[in-house]
């Protein structure tokens, strides 16, 4: 079974001891529980493991209990409470359990996972601060289902980094209900619409399709109106596609400037964090896609965007994106004072050849920053995909 880079950092941290707990979050299918189960296996501590994955949710009372239960181990041992943030009133039951065994100085290890950062997040920062680390799990890249399932580039672009889905690349219907059931639908229905309050359902559904289909493109929310019935007012759509990014489907860029307001100001670039969500909602088989050259440079520039975010979320930055009039760069990568900008060449219907203009002007509008030619007549795709793993 494959070993993610999140396997190891929980390993590290487990084996110092009592420190903090440890939020193990992010997208679903991106095998957080998997790499919980291989850090237990390895560390070979006594351990209970408890999720509050139900229909119906569980209340504060379900933390104590699976507290008390792992209290019952000998010293030192483990607790894993598996989509906690669906336990009502956790952050403040968490506390509590947590700040008595502090006072008992009692050796119980404590990890926390959750299928979203913004719901796994609620409650951190005021009732547990100063209690935990964060161990974000990001979307499967070109290299790790390289190294796990050995597929080429042209795989990895249109089936994106599921790896329970890995298992139907040969039955393109059971992949696709797999993608669309097992991943968009319960992430949808269970990860926002069960735990958030939204007023509209239909138009966060309706603006995550857009996402799939504008995917690389700037649109302005004024336009995304324009594309949704009864869409309500650009605030609500922020809100909704900020939830939308928080459980890892679809995202807005913003606008790279060397001033906050208006980058909040700007007009979002929509992409799809995972291809695959994308491919699936197409409904095109691989070989349509890939006779589609202008749907295939969308689905390689939103894989190498959607890569950029990944390794963003690793190792902290933030990805963008710049324009100015008709001059432009696909992405600009910031992490601290270090700026990118880069460019992506798919060969498709646009050309192939290498064109510096964008990033030729955006260098003269922020000197000091450097550029990255992508694709034909620059590094290669598959050499940038597969470098970080």
């Amino acid at each position: 079974m494959y070993r993610r880079y999140t396997t190891d950092l929980l390993v590290s941290r487990l084996r110092e001891g009592r420190g903090a707990m440890q939020i193990l979050f992010g997208p679903r299918q991106s095998g957080k529980t998997t790499s919980v189960r291989q850090a237990l296996e390895e560390l070979d501590l006594p351990h209970v493991y408890a999720s509050a994955d139900s229909p119906v949710p569980f209340g504060p009372e379900w933390v104590a209990q699976q507290w008390r239960a792992a209290r019952q181990q000998s010293a030192p041992s483990i607790l894993v409470l598996d989509e906690v943030q669906k336990a009502q009133g956790w952050p403040e039951q968490v506390k509590a359990e947590w700040d008595a065994d502090t006072r008992a100085a009692r050796d119980l290890r404590v990890v926390l996972l959750g299928s979203s950062p913004l719901l796994a997040g609620r409650g951190l920062p005021e009732s547990l601060a100063g209690r935990f680390e964060t161990v974000r799990s990001t979307h499967w890249t070109f290299a790790e289902c390289r190294e796990a399932f050995a597929w080429d580039l042209d795989t990895f672009l249109f089936h994106g980094g599921y790896p329970g889905a890995a298992r139907y690349l040969g039955d393109h219907e059971r992949w696709r209900a797999y993608i669309l059931d097992a991943i968009v639908e319960t992430t949808v229905s269970r990860d926002v619409l069960l735990l958030t309050r939204i007023d509209k359902p239909a138009l966060l559904r309706r603006l995550f399709a857009l996402a799939c289909e504008y995917s690389g493109q700037e649109l302005s929310y004024r336009k995304m109106i324009g594309q949704l019935t009864d869409a309500g007012n650009t605030t609500t759509l922020a809100h909704y596609l900020d939830l939308l990014a928080s459980t890892g489907l679809v995202t807005g860029l913003q606008k790279h400037s060397s001033r906050p307001v208006q980058r909040r100001s700007s007009s979002p670039k929509l992409l799809v964090m995972n291809t695959a969500l994308m491919t699936a909602l197409s409904g095109a088989r691989f070989e349509e896609a890939r006779a589609d050259s202008a749907f295939w440079g969308r689905i390689v520039e939103t894989a190498l965007g959607a890569h950029l975010l990944a390794v963003a979320q690793r190792e902290g930055g933030e990805v963008r994106y710049w324009r100015d009039g008709p001059t432009e760069v696909d992405f600009v990568s910031v992490r601290g004072r270090a700026v990118t900008a880069i460019e992506v060449k798919s060969g498709g219907a646009s050309g192939g050849g290498a064109d510096y203009r964008g990033l030729e002007a955006f260098r003269a509008r922020f000197p000091g920053a450097d550029a990255l030619l992508v694709g034909a007549g620059g590094t290669s795709l598959e050499t940038f995909l597969g470098g970080t793993a």
